[in-house]
């Protein structure tokens, strides 16, 4: 079954539509706020789950879901939903972290006029910072993550503490992928590099000062990939802001609706606007 997808937001039918593609371990409903504002700003916008995601994570059909799945799979299947139910209506992605991957991942991708990236790095364990993080993460992801998503057929985020369940299979393709020097980009079977490549839409990619997860080094090893597309790269330190903390996940709370959010929707209009008749 593909995700069920959520709409927001309503229009002429050219109204560009934006799907918004979730974290790893993020549930949809965390994107409710950003999505209404979209739909505020004359947008449709919209939101889903990745399979092996919540409740799921522990069935047995969900148990052997790979993070690739998620792209080859579940983005595709969003993308050609909105595509058939709004046929010429311009579609940009808005990836939060894994979501970002995916826009270089997918193959539906190709169908994209814009993509703006949220705190979307390459996920090799030597780029979190600082050195406590990243002992943190490996803890989790080298050690307890795999042998409690081992014993029990899922990770059970939730008690652990880093978001909603998953599947074993995630959890396991997660783990080996840290591991790598240059994250998914060394997995031969993937072909992440030539992927990446066939992606020509313009693309904005944020970055904050707090993230020690998605780091400067992190994040280059990831957009250099996009080798036919225009990347324009925003880092936000959130001192400046005096909103308040932002770190990996901060910039989708509805706190940073003022200052955070209009930038995103200005891009937005000024690459899909020229598209709509």
């Amino acid at each position: 079954m593909p995700p069920k997808t959520t709409l927001f937001g309503a229009g002429a039918p050219a109204t560009p539509v934006v799907i918004i593609q979730p974290a790893t371990a993020v549930p949809e409903s965390f994107y409710t706020p950003f999505a209404e504002f979209l739909a505020e700003q004359g947008f449709r916008a919209v939101t889903y789950n990745y399979r092996g995601v919540g409740r799921e994570a522990g069935d047995s059909s969900s148990r052997l879901l790979r993070m690739r799945d998620w792209a080859d799979v579940d983005v595709n299947a969003v993308i050609d939903e909105v595509r058939d139910r709004f046929p010429g209506a311009p579609l940009a992605a808005i990836g939060h972290s894994f979501g970002g991957h995916a826009v270089g991942l997918s193959d539906q991708s190709r169908h994209l006029k814009a993509a703006v990236l949220i705190a979307s790095h390459a996920g090799s364990m030597r780029f979190i910072q600082p050195w406590t993080e990243r002992m943190k993460a490996t803890l989790l992801l080298h050690v307890l993550g795999p042998a409690v998503a081992t014993a029990l057929g899922y990770l059970p985020g939730k008690r652990l503490g880093i978001g909603e369940d998953l599947s074993a299979g995630v959890m396991h393709e997660w783990r080996r992928w840290t591991k790598l020097r240059h994250y998914f980009f060394d997995d031969p079977s993937l072909g992440a590099a030539e992927r990446f490549a066939r992606i020509e839409c313009p693309i904005l990619c944020y970055s904050f000062a707090d993230d020690p997860w998605a780091t400067e080094p992190a994040i280059t090893e990831l957009v250099r990939h996009f080798k036919n597309a225009q990347v324009t790269r925003r880092r936000i330190d959130s001192k400046q802001h005096g909103s308040g903390s932002i770190g990996h996940l901060g910039f989708f709370h509805r706190r940073h609706c003022d200052q955070l959010w209009p930038p995103i929707t200005d891009w937005l209009r000024s690459v899909l606007n020229p598209l709509t008749p």
